[in-house]
């Protein structure tokens, strides 16, 4: 499923609330998503939708995939410049979003898309 979202901070709730109608009625349900994992995988959404929005010029698009055993995120902006983890302070309010998307994800990397901007693909194992 493929979602284009606005350029607008409210675009990260959104694609939360997507992201939940997608995973609890999608026609693929040879895998069962726990709440725990809904969870999980609508945070990741909105940590790289946040990111698309903030940083990109003219909104994003959010592309979901559920295949037996794992959910596939990506988000696309027309920012070239790649993301990356910062340091953590104690007084910092930003930065940890990324952080915690390679916590949660089994696999993330970041690729240039042809015309410029990039993909941020998270990979999400759902339990057995």
């Amino acid at each position: 499923m493929e979602y284009l979202l606005p350029d607008e901070a409210a675009s990260a709730g959104r694609a939360r609330g997507l992201t939940s109608r997608f995973l609890t009625h999608s026609r693929h349900r040879a895998t069962r998503v726990t709440a725990e994992r809904i969870d999980d995988v609508k945070l990741v959404v909105s940590e790289l939708v946040a990111n698309a929005t903030e940083h990109g010029k003219s909104g994003c698009r959010l592309r979901l995939q559920m295949t037996d055993g794992q959910v596939t995120v990506e988000v696309y902006d027309d920012n070239p410049v790649a993301p990356r983890v910062r340091a953590f302070t104690a007084e910092g309010e930003s930065g940890r979003g990324l952080a915690i998307v390679r916590c949660l994800a089994q696999h993330l990397d970041v690729r240039s898309v042809t015309g410029g901007g990039k993909r941020v693909r998270a990979v999400l194992a759902l339990p057995a």
